[in-house]
């Protein structure tokens, strides 16, 4: 399938994207990254990934996290951010990881060695197969789009940069979140997690009937939360920005891994964006698909509706509205734009 080629005046909420803003401020960028964030006509695009992998993750953190099971080295989680042309707007699209998608003929496995003919995947093998370079060429055939700067982060990274933020990151829920398979079990309110919990919470998509959809919803809603969180602290703290930025970025080489340097240019950019200015939705879902043999159960694309979400951000303009978008078969999966300014915890 493919597509056409957040005070409070001073609010830094930027999801995913100003996340990695923050690191911009830790010294001594991978000598390979790129030194100058670029300043695209139509906008500047991220991919932020998040791979499921155990490596760092303690015996007794996989237990009493529910982290045991066997590792699909993966991008559990894709977000593209894309940030406007005059710094004034950031929409954010998650995809989701079932999305069927077809890898191309002579992609080399990183795993194996073996070069692969044409077949059919899940959006969130393509890092699997070929790294951080592959799984950028899969998104922009997928969306059009051109993948300007990348960023992952695995289990060990988020459980530790959230550890950093003093008395944890709120999360809130209307009905009761309990999920067996991820060990989360919330009451209806608003609870402060640290790195652990937290984990939990953005992986858990069995407790509310709302499948990777509700999850996603979960992920970006726990971003905005994040940021709220660090305002009035950690933001305008020099040490401990400095330590909760190290812990976020990390020191992994990728394909076009947005550097130190860059980091700090965005977050000047988007110093003073206000939270109803970040928009967040799911890519438009049509239905599941026929099982694929080799691959499982997968979600496609609503062709109609993601041209047109891509189609806008490849222009610069503001994501559709959710009446301009034919709804999914699936409700979970129907698309819903929100605010950031909506998904802040009371």
């Amino acid at each position: 399938m493919n597509f056409p080629r957040p005070k409070r005046p001073r609010r830094l909420l930027l999801a995913p994207a100003a996340l990695t803003a923050l690191a911009a401020l830790v010294p001594g960028a991978l000598a390979a990254a790129p030194t100058e964030l670029p300043s695209p006509e139509q906008g500047l695009n991220i991919l932020v990934v998040g791979l499921d992998t155990r490596r760092g993750v303690t015996e007794a953190e996989k237990e009493r996290y529910r982290l045991g099971g066997k590792e699909c080295d993966c991008t559990d989680v894709m977000m593209l951010v894309h940030v406007s042309a005059e710094n004034d707007r950031v929409d954010v699209v998650g995809l989701p990881r079932d999305s069927l998608t077809a890898f191309p003929a002579d992609h080399h496995d990183r795993r194996t060695g073996k070069v692969h003919a044409a077949h059919p995947a899940k959006i969130n093998g393509a890092w699997a197969e070929g790294g951080s370079p592959f799984a950028v060429e899969i998104v922009e055939s997928m969306t059009g789009l051109d993948v300007h700067r990348y960023l992952e982060i695995d289990f060990r990274r988020f459980m530790d940069t959230v550890d950093k933020v003093d008395g944890g990151v709120p999360v809130c829920t209307a009905e009761p979140l309990n999920d067996p398979a991820t060990g989360i079990d919330l009451q209806p309110g608003t609870k402060r997690v640290g790195g652990g919990e937290a984990l939990q919470y953005v992986r858990s998509r069995k407790a509310d009937g709302q499948m990777d959809f509700g999850r996603i919803r979960k992920q970006q809603q726990f971003v905005v939360n994040t940021l709220e969180g660090l305002r009035d602290g950690i933001l305008y703290d020099p040490e401990q920005l400095k330590a909760f930025a190290a812990t976020l970025r990390g020191t992994a080489a990728a394909e076009r891994g947005i550097s130190t340097a860059e980091l700090l240019t965005l977050a000047a950019r988007l110093r003073d964006l206000p939270p109803d200015r970040t928009e967040f939705a799911t890519v438009p879902v049509r239905d599941f698909n026929p099982t694929v043999a080799g691959v499982g159960s997968t979600i496609a694309w609503n062709e109609e509706g993601a041209a047109e979400v891509f189609g806008r951000l490849r222009e610069d303009r503001p994501l559709p509205a959710a009446g301009d978008v034919a709804p999914s078969a699936i409700s979970a999966a129907t698309y819903r734009p929100a605010k950031g300014s909506s998904l802040i915890c009371p």
